[in-house]
């Protein structure tokens, strides 16, 4: 594993565990106290991490990562989650795309539509739909841009998805939790909520390890989204709970290339 996806891993390692020993952190990764204390280094610095006696916990930014580090995080089951999702769309589609490192993968895809429509808050995405050769509408909203995210918030971008409908929104999330709904660490959440506004459909687009999770902002309630897409990982228990809710659920696996 090369430094820069051990300490996007770390990160969501932390996430999911809290306070963590240096040495079970080694242990984890196969790889020995020195290297993790390097990586644990780099992260303080950049303040992601706060270091505590013998040990590792996340800073008070918690799961808020740059979305450049996400992109290295679950890449695998990312890229199979996106290659189901393109299965989802058709010629003639209005789509809109969240500022996820996930649905970030499904643009490669989008070379095989010739009539679609592509709204999103992410300037990664518009780069790439823009080196796309096809025919395609993109739209992006104003509003106040977060280097974190690469991606434009607050009101005014809020109300540019309000004067729109489309058909389908293709969504991630930093958590997801049976009674606390679609949650994210990203405080200027409101986009995200005018997004699901906006949609008749909405696919939720996460891995497995974001079950449990309950991050601080709530995006929308689970009872909201139309179908979830994630990997073979998600635990019977949450599959059929989500069934109850009337979800559709794509499962993928490693032999989905």
């Amino acid at each position: 594993m090369k430094p820069k996806q051990r300490q996007a891993a770390i990160l969501e390692h932390l996430q999911q565990f809290g306070k963590t020993a240096v040495d079970d952190l080694a242990a984890h990764f196969a790889t020995t106290g020195t290297t993790i204390r390097k990586d644990l280094t780099l992260l303080e610095e950049e303040g992601a991490v706060i270091r505590t006696y013998g040990g590792v916990v996340l800073s008070r930014e918690e799961g808020d990562q740059p979305i450049d580090r996400k992109t290295h995080i679950n890449t695998g089951k990312k890229l199979r989650i996106a290659r189901a999702a393109i299965q989802e769309i058709q010629d003639g589609d209005s789509l809109i795309f969240d500022a996820g490192s996930t649905v970030m993968q499904m643009v490669p895809f989008l070379s095989q539509f010739n009539n679609i429509t592509v709204m999103t808050n992410s300037l990664h995405i518009v780069n790439a739909l823009v080196e796309l050769d096809n025919d395609q509408t993109i739209l992006m909203p104003g509003g106040t841009y977060r280097k974190k995210s690469s991606s434009f918030h607050g009101s005014l971008a809020e109300s540019a998805f309000d004067k729109f409908n489309f058909d389908k929104l293709f969504i991630g999330a930093d958590g997801v939790d049976l009674d606390g709904g679609v949650t994210t660490f990203n405080e200027v959440h409101g986009v995200s909520q005018a997004m699901c506004k906006a949609a008749e459909r909405i696919f939720l687009l996460v891995d497995s390890s974001k079950f449990g999770r309950k991050s601080p902002n709530v995006v929308c309630h689970l009872s909201k989204v139309d179908t979830l897409i994630t990997d073979r990982g998600l635990s019977q228990q949450y599959r059929d709970a989500i069934e109850k809710l009337g979800i559709r659920i794509i499962l993928v696996g490693e032999d989905d290339e």
